[in-house]
């Protein structure tokens, strides 16, 4: 018992509340956008229609070179982030070796909090801690559009379902159902990554001070919440 106050007591109780109200809204914001979608479409939602609509077009196609191009190029972005992750990564375990230099030189940035290199650490963990978690979606994005990319090249020629008379378009259905929510499913998975570079950002008002960094996460959830169910692209896509 002694030593669980202890460990509360390294952090005082306006910190525990911006940890508190941090993760709640990561994690609630999640939820309520998943369930949210379900009632008004979101974004990611109305890109998942268009995907799976993307695939059903390409069982009408004799030649899918198109297909294959694009889906390089979505596989491009996880990437891309999964390599820039691990540089920020690595730059965060080397500011880990180094606390007491980097200490000092975030207490030189006016209106930073002053607080204990054990403090400071913590601060740096809470980062790394959302940059693993980002690294680990993206590169998991990028395996489920290798999946995806499969699919598209085992799909049945355009004849083969031509073949089947009455029974074309259900099987042309199915396989647009299936390649589409693969596809989705990366999508998604992509977007948890990116998510978790917003709430990384509301992170570092953590070092200004626990008020900024309850703002910063209030403010972050307003951002992803006009973007994903107010924004201008989402009212194209529904049109």
């Amino acid at each position: 018992m002694q030593a669980f106050l202890k460990a509360i007591s390294v952090l005082p109780g306006w910190d525990w509340a911006a940890l508190f109200l941090f993760f709640c809204g990561w994690i609630g914001y999640a939820r309520f956008a998943k369930r949210r979608a379900t009632v008004q479409p979101s974004v990611l939602a109305s890109t998942n229609r268009v995907r799976r609509e993307w695939m059903l077009q390409t069982t009408r196609r004799e030649v899918r070179v198109l297909d294959a191009v694009v889906m390089q190029s979505l596989a491009t972005s996880p990437s891309f982030f999964a390599s820039t992750t691990i540089l920020i990564i690595g730059g965060l375990l080397a500011a880990l070796s180094t606390t007491e230099k980097a200490s000092e030189l975030v207490r030189d940035i006016p209106f930073t909090a002053q607080t204990s290199l054990l403090v400071f650490d913590l601060k740096l963990l809470l980062l790394l801690g959302i940059f693993v978690y980002a690294f680990f979606r993206f590169t998991w994005s990028m395996r489920q559009y290798t999946f995806g990319a499969m699919l598209v090249a085992t799909a049945p020629e355009l004849a083969q379902f031509e073949a089947k008379g009455a029974a074309a378009e259900m099987h042309r259905n199915h396989f647009a159902d299936k390649a589409g929510r693969v596809i989705s499913l990366a999508a998604e998975t992509f977007n948890d990554g990116l998510r978790g570079y917003y709430f990384a950002f509301a992170a570092i008002g953590w070092f200004f001070s626990p008020l900024v960094f309850m703002i910063a996460t209030a403010g972050i959830i307003v951002i992803l919440y006009r973007r994903e169910f107010r924004s201008e692209v989402l009212a194209v896509l529904n049109t």
